[in-house]
């Protein structure tokens, strides 16, 4: 068994809990306190466009229950603007409040002098691109594999 291969899968779970590690100091420095760091990803990847709570589970690393809970708390503090759609009454369409875009704004700022800091020598931005290269294809990969189910899978590149 590839040891680098095992070592991504755990970097990869640690990376993402790390990173709402980052977004929970930045609420805290803000004085954000009426959201987490995991609703405030949320709300960060609806940015400015208007979708049902099922086009958000599809868009981020979210359980569906998750996101549910997560939408209404956000609701109810004021960071989005949740309406059934005037096209099916069954579906609920979610927005950012002007609070929403507020708190948007500000983990934009963030993402902006993380860039900054990194131009800095801490990452080559070849080694970013790189990076995410490699993820993409992994991503592929794993997609792949649920969808051949238990089955051996090749990877085909060109997917």
């Amino acid at each position: 068994m590839d040891a680098a291969y095992l070592d991504i899968i755990v970097l990869v779970e640690r990376l993402r809990r790390l990173f709402l590690e980052v977004v929970k100091v930045e609420l805290d420095s803000q004085g954000v306190h009426d959201i987490n760091n995991v609703q405030a990803v949320i709300l960060f990847n609806i940015g400015d466009v208007e979708m049902t709570v099922g086009e958000l589970t599809l868009r981020g690393c979210y359980l569906g229950s998750n996101v549910s809970y997560n939408v209404k708390k956000m609701v109810e503090a004021g960071y989005l603007v949740q309406e059934r759609s005037p096209h099916d009454r069954r579906s609920v369409r979610v927005r950012l409040s002007d609070k929403g875009r507020v708190l948007r704004d500000k983990i934009s700022a963030m993402h902006d002098r993380h860039v900054q800091a990194l131009t800095q020598g801490v990452v080559p931005h070849e080694d970013l691109v790189n990076a995410q290269t490699t993820l993409r294809r992994l991503e592929r990969f794993w997609i792949q594999a649920v969808e051949l189910g238990a089955r051996t899978t090749q990877f085909n590149p060109a997917a």
